[in-house]
């Protein structure tokens, strides 16, 4: 039962990221920094209140210099500058676009587990990151579409009267 739970929240958290996504681009007209700001705030007013009554935060023993950072770390380039990216790449590039970042931690999870945990990389996950990155472009479109454009072939331009200036195919309606 606990694993079809787990399961199930995985699902939900990966279509909630893509609803928002498709939510966010409402915002994109407004800087980054004070979308993300609203965000980050109004996350925190939410679960703060289940936070404690869950965590008792005060009965946890104080931190250290070495966890004062380590939640610092976490906090700011993790969290807030993440989402700063976020919401500008949502804006320039589009949510579509967007989302194809969630495919980069497949990608990338397993080099920095070697490099940092010596996590070894097996044939199973060199076949599956292969077959991710090579999706990317297919997603993406821009790859395809420039194999169309270069496939169609060109079209005569329309012949125009010397004097009206009006296509030839004008004078037929």
């Amino acid at each position: 039962m606990t694993d079809t739970l787990a399961d199930v929240a995985c699902l939900v958290a990966a279509f909630s990221y893509a609803l928002g996504g498709m939510y966010g681009r409402r915002f994109k007209s407004l800087p980054p920094l004070q979308v993300a700001t609203g965000q980050l705030t109004g996350a925190t007013l939410i679960i703060l209140p289940a936070a404690t009554l869950i965590d008792r935060f005060w009965d946890l023993p104080v931190l250290g210099l070495a966890g004062c950072g380590a939640l610092a770390g976490i906090v700011l380039l993790c969290t807030v500058l993440a989402y700063i990216l976020y919401f500008r790449i949502l804006a320039v590039s589009g949510a579509t676009n967007l989302m194809l970042v969630t495919f980069m931690l497949p990608l990338n999870a397993p080099f920095l587990g070697s490099l940092a945990l010596g996590e070894p990389i097996g044939k199973a996950g060199l076949a599956g990151m292969v077959l991710i990155g090579s999706g990317l472009p297919a997603i993406d479109g821009r790859l395809l579409g420039h194999f169309r454009r270069r496939q169609r072939p060109r079209r005569a331009p329309l012949a125009t009267h010397r004097r009206s200036g009006r296509h030839a195919s004008a004078d037929r309606i």
